[in-house]
């Protein structure tokens, strides 16, 4: 399967680790200089900012979607090759997932996670078939991970982790799967 547009699902804060934010900008280079689309959620704050300032750095294409309740607070990102402003996070999960071929997660919070598991969800009802890659900087994911394989091994999965989700380290992983 061709890729090319890929959601990044992340925070709209920059965490920490100044690692998340490193991988974040690494991450919207490559993708602007492979000609990948970036559709993320819209946002100008955190490591949603990171990643989208990181492609239009490199002249990448930028589709945000955000809900008009969050425009101020995620201080939506007004200069994006696309920004759709659509009217609840619903609707904003939909487009994130239609107008993708796969999504990345990188570090995050709640939404981050809502919108992973609706995606992994989605996978498992064959609502759609997409990969998630998580970008897993410096373990962040490493124990949602390993719940995830223990749900599996307790047999609350239809299909094992590995054959819908990816585990990168670096941002140039995803080299691998393009």
């Amino acid at each position: 399967m061709a890729i090319e547009s890929i959601t990044v699902f992340c925070g709209s804060k920059t965490g920490k680790n100044p690692h998340f934010k490193e991988h974040s900008i690494q991450l919207g280079h490559l993708l602007a200089e492979k000609k990948i689309t970036l559709v993320y959620g819209g946002g100008n704050k955190g490591l949603m900012a990171a990643v989208a300032n990181a492609a239009l750095e490199k002249e990448g294409k930028v589709v945000g979607i955000i809900p008009a309740l969050l425009s101020q607070l995620e201080h939506q990102h007004d200069a994006l090759t696309e920004l759709h402003i659509v009217d609840n996070m619903h609707a904003r999960k939909v487009m994130l997932y239609e107008k993708c071929d796969a999504a990345i997660i990188l570090p995050g919070g709640y939404g981050t996670l809502d919108e992973v598991f609706e995606m992994l969800t989605w996978n498992q009802l064959n609502i759609h078939n997409k990969p998630v890659f998580f970008l897993n900087t410096d373990g962040f994911y490493d124990h949602l991970i390993n719940h995830i394989h223990k749900m599996h091994e307790e047999d609350f999965l239809y299909f094992h982790p590995n054959e819908k989700m990816k585990i990168l380290q670096n941002p140039a992983d995803i080299l691998n799967y393009l």
